[in-house]
């Protein structure tokens, strides 16, 4: 009997040991089918004619952007200690949140003494509950180097959709010097005079700003995210011409359609108005903020592009159309080497604004019979047809038109929402269709 069991002991040994080498080689394959995967998805060794690409399907890690704003200009920083409360609004919401403080046009170290952030109940008031404190590197402080950036640790909030934060932060005296800042944010932030950071009160926040100082970034944990759609662009996507406070840039409007859909998606907003794609002025240039504002945002998938129309206007550096394509169709394939899917905007008319003339119109539709006949991006956002009269193209429709012949209104940034095909983000479908 006792041969006989050992005989059993064996055999059990021997099965156990092949499953054991089984479940190795099982595991082995399935990696390797996992990496091909993400290689195929993200453009590379795929042998396609036209390089373009999809969606990346590779995990976010649970985390993908909520809001951000592009780093646009410096500016002087009041004297004194003070804490500003940035209000922003978010497109997906979460469990947690995370923050990114940015110098980049500092010439020396900024200096945080706390930080909070909390769900905006209304103004600078904070929902009863929600006021968080934030650490970095489980401190309550941070410094951050000129012309770096810092990123919180995550905070445990129940982040809503569609929604605002405050974003709070406190920086001791003596003050001053320079900071960095999103102008022309058509957001209402405020100040105030010391530490009220964890304050859930609105009370020393006397003092109104227009711009966001020092945060760039919201992200948000949420395991069924699929990634992050970012806007690259100028005035155009960072929403000049709409209501202060409405949350009606063309991005957000797009974040809406995209709750409303199947499609579960974070947009963030990097527009800066002014900005060119070719040339440094109003901030840096298109070319040079794609790994900080595109490819740097957590589970960023698409980029949408819609720059251009900065470099035929502005006097100082006015660009032939030649240059303007060549410039769109670089960004697109940086994008892609990457293993972003990038869409290109179409330029929209300006007939009415005081820099128009029919050269530079015939410059605009050089530039966008380019971008309508491939080769330059993934997909097209004919934001030109969508927003242009039909009895004189080379306007604004005057339903869409803010009053400038430039910008649009309320209903322009919805419509330019409207027009953009939900499957190109993925690409799902084919270009987009008006």
């Amino acid at each position: 009997m006792k041969t006989q069991r050992a005989g059993y002991g064996l055999f059990a040994a021997l099965v156990a040991l092949i499953l054991l080498i089984s479940g190795a080689i099982i595991t082995s394959l399935t990696t390797l089918g996992a990496d091909d995967r993400r290689q195929t998805a993200s453009g590379a060794g795929t042998g396609g004619r036209s390089g373009k690409t999809t969606a990346r399907t590779v995990g976010t890690r649970g985390w993908a952007g909520s809001w951000s704003a592009a780093p646009g200009k410096a500016g002087v920083a009041p004297a004194g200690g003070h804490s500003v409360r940035n209000v922003v609004h978010t497109s997906i919401g979460g469990s947690e949140a995370r923050i990114t403080l940015s110098n980049l046009f500092g010439t020396e170290p900024l200096r945080i003494g706390s930080a909070s952030i909390a769900v905006a109940a209304r103004g600078a008031a904070a929902s009863p509950g929600s006021l968080r404190r934030v650490l970095f590197g489980g401190r309550p402080t941070a410094t951050v180097p000129a012309g770096g950036h810092v990123l919180g640790d995550p905070v445990r909030l129940a982040v809503p959709a569609d929604g605002h934060l405050l974003v709070s932060l406190f920086v001791p005296p003596p003050g001053g010097g320079t900071v960095t800042l999103h102008p022309r944010a058509r957001q209402t932030s405020y100040l105030a005079a010391g530490d009220h950071t964890h304050e859930a009160a609105a009370s020393a926040y006397t003092r109104r700003i227009s711009s966001w100082h020092h945060l760039t970034a919201v992200d948000v944990r949420n395991p069924a995210a699929r990634g992050t759609v970012v806007a690259l662009g100028d005035s155009l996507t960072d929403g000049a011409g709409s209501t202060p406070d409405a949350d009606h840039r063309w991005t957000d409007h797009l974040a809406d359609r995209l709750r409303s859909g199947r499609w579960s998606y974070g947009v963030v907003n990097q527009g800066i108005s002014g900005n060119r794609l070719l040339r440094d002025g109003v901030g840096p240039s298109g070319l040079s903020r794609l790994d900080r504002d595109v490819a740097g945002r957590p589970g960023a998938r698409v980029v949408v592009i819609a720059l251009g129309v900065n470099d035929l206007l502005r006097p100082a550096g006015r660009a032939n159309p030649a240059e303007v394509t060549a410039g769109l169709r670089s960004l697109a394939e940086r994008a892609r080497a990457r293993g972003l899917r990038a869409v290109g905007a179409t330029l929209m008319p300006f007939r009415g604004h005081p820099s128009y003339s029919p050269e530079l119109d015939a410059a605009r539709e050089e530039i966008n019979t380019a971008i309508r006949a491939g080769g330059v991006f993934d997909a097209v956002v004919d934001f030109d047809r969508a927003l242009r009269d039909p009895y004189a193209p080379e306007r604004l429709h005057p339903a869409y038109d803010s009053g400038d012949h430039l910008h649009p209104n309320d209903a322009g940034y919805e419509r330019m929402a409207r027009g953009v095909d939900l499957s190109v983000l993925t690409g799902e479908g084919e270009a987009a269709r008006l």
